[in-house]
């Protein structure tokens, strides 16, 4: 049996995992890298396989960093089965089409650009219709159901309690007459977290591949969670400001949603005040989830199925509004009123929120508030890491605005949550790996466990390899894969980027050296560092 892992290995995104066993090939997920240019370019190497050779994809939820490259598969030749619950099919069935139309129209762009510079235009990822088309090949399975397929593989599927559809994977092989099972952690949620069901306690394993996003940090108790959200809003609308919520369309959303719904039953001063503004949810693919939400109440935990029992909709209230088109979420930007704008891409890559940002990152009196991870290289990350600019649509815009963030709202058990999961293992594992995390917070991790559980852990590189052999043992290699290619163009993205964040800096610096009475030296000195930087720039254009 062999393992290699192809994504989330000292990352956060980019989840996919190519298992083979008994001549049987299988994906577990097959998602989008996110993040700086260069992990967005990772989404464009070919699969170090024969797609049309693979047997199945085992899908643990909808979330573009654990399916956003199924079109792409499909693109290249797979038509097998990609099999996941009911709700992350239904869920699949409006994201993926969705993420190929953002990838089109970021294509129509660059390729208007290619064009005029005189250079052939290039393909996107995928369209949107080859993300329509894939959908043919999901297959709806129930929550702890056993899946038998062949290559004597068992798998069942238990509610992760991340997103509505969440899963862990238990994977049972028997090979050579031995049997060796795998659990996969998927997106672990936290406890209590609205609408859904609390993660399932699972109990053994002989190898566990868990994810860490939070492997080093603690959230908030939820009682503060609320009092914070709350605070934040009515200090914002008092100012004259608005508040702006970057939102994951899927989960987040709907959770936020679900919490301004319960806040409806406290008639305090500040609550009357919070349901005198506007909430607008600006989010076509938000609004399709929500409905997606409303159809699966199989899914919702007791406190959720109660608000249904008695008639009442958690997914709605008197001054929740859902803008459809483009021009109503022009529109908003052009009101007078105070309000909250609900709305994607969480981490600020693409979409409508973008141009919320360009109205109202200057603005003092308003408050971007961020309620799930902002992963390195995003936009969303470096507004939440203090940058005093940022580039949006090719303007740059100053930060005024009030910045905030409320990690307990995040779909991820923090560290407390994923050590409190494992302990519920009766067997334990032989192994952990430690996937789906930035370095710093998997090494935080692996420490905690092997100290308080005595486990080995393993945090894999991208394109390791490992064989699990008949005495469970493990070997590991990684396979060669175009390396030398592939880092050498992806560090010359990385500088990109860094020298255009370094340029935000300089510009800074140099403003200041012109508006004050700097000595001519400093300034010769400025002007000489400014005309070499030119010098290898120019050089760098030639090359």
């Amino acid at each position: 049996m062999n393992i290699t892992f192809l994504g989330a290995a000292k990352t956060v995104t980019g989840s996919c995992y190519y298992l083979e066993v008994n001549d049987k090939k299988l994906l577990i997920d097959c998602g989008m890298f996110q993040g700086h240019d260069g992990d967005r370019d990772l989404n464009f190497e070919p699969f170090p396989f024969d797609t049309s050779e693979l047997d199945y994809v085992l899908l643990t939820h909808a979330h573009i960093d654990h399916s956003g490259r199924i079109p792409k598969l499909y693109k290249d030749g797979f038509r097998n089965k990609i099999i996941a619950t009911k709700a992350t099919v239904e869920l699949c069935e409006i994201m993926l089409p969705d993420s190929g139309h953002i990838q089109e129209t970021e294509y129509e762009w660059i390729n208007r650009k290619r064009l005029r510079a005189g250079k052939k235009p290039i393909d996107p990822l995928y369209t949107y219709q080859d993300a329509v088309d894939c959908i043919e090949c999901f297959e709806k399975v129930k929550y702890d159901e056993y899946v038998r397929l062949p290559g004597n593989i068992t798998v069942r599927f238990s509610d992760a309690g991340h997103i509505l559809g969440s899963s862990i994977l238990e994977i049972w092989v028997n090979e050579n007459g031995q049997e060796i099972k795998l659990v996969f952690s998927g997106d672990l949620g936290n406890r209590n977290i609205p609408i859904l069901r609390d993660p399932t306690i699972i109990e053994s394993a002989d190898y566990l591949f868990i994810e860490s996003t939070y492997g080093n940090r603690l959230h908030k108790k939820s009682d503060e969670k609320i009092s914070d959200f709350v605070n934040i809003i009515i200090e914002t609308i008092e100012k004259g400001g608005n508040v702006v919520i970057p939102s994951f369309a899927v989960g987040r959303t709907q959770e936020v949603i679900y919490e301004l719904h319960k806040q409806l039953s406290r008639y305090d001063e500040k609550i009357k005040k919070l349901f005198n503004i506007p909430v607008y949810v600006d989010s076509p693919l938000a609004i399709s989830a929500t409905e997606v939400f409303r159809n699966n109440l199989d899914c919702y935990d007791e406190e959720a199925r109660e608000y249904i029992k008695n008639g009442d909709n958690p997914l709605d209230f008197p001054t929740l509004q859902f803008t459809k088109t483009a021009q109503e979420s022009k529109e908003l930007n052009e009101k007078d009123e105070k309000m909250i704008v609900i709305s994607a891409s969480g981490m600020c890559e693409a979409g409508r929120i973008k141009h919320h940002l360009k109205h109202n990152l200057w603005r003092p009196e308003s408050t971007i508030l961020f309620v799930g991870y902002q992963a390195q290289g995003t936009l969303g990350r470096r507004i939440l890491e203090g940058a005093k600019k940022v580039r949006i649509f090719g303007e740059e815009i100053s930060i005024h605005a009030r910045i905030e963030s409320i990690e307990s709202f995040s779909g991820h058990a923090d560290q407390k949550g994923l050590l409190d999961w494992l302990s519920g293992f009766s067997g334990k594992p032989k192994k952990i790996f430690i996937v789906h995390g930035e370095e710093e917070a998997q090494k935080v991790l692996s420490d905690k466990i092997k100290d308080q559980f005595n486990i080995e852990c393993i945090i894999p590189d991208k394109h390791e390899k490992y064989s699990i052999t008949e005495n469970r043992a493990l070997t590991a290699r990684t396979i060669e894969y175009d390396k030398k290619y592939r880092y050498t163009r992806l560090q010359l993205l990385e500088y990109i980027q860094m020298i255009q964040e370094e340029m935000f800096d300089l510009e800074d610096s140099v403003r200041e050296a012109v508006s004050q009475d700097t000595d001519d030296e400093t300034i010769e000195i400025m002007v000489f560092k400014l005309k070499e930087l030119e010098k290898s720039l120019h050089y760098f254009k030639r090359v």
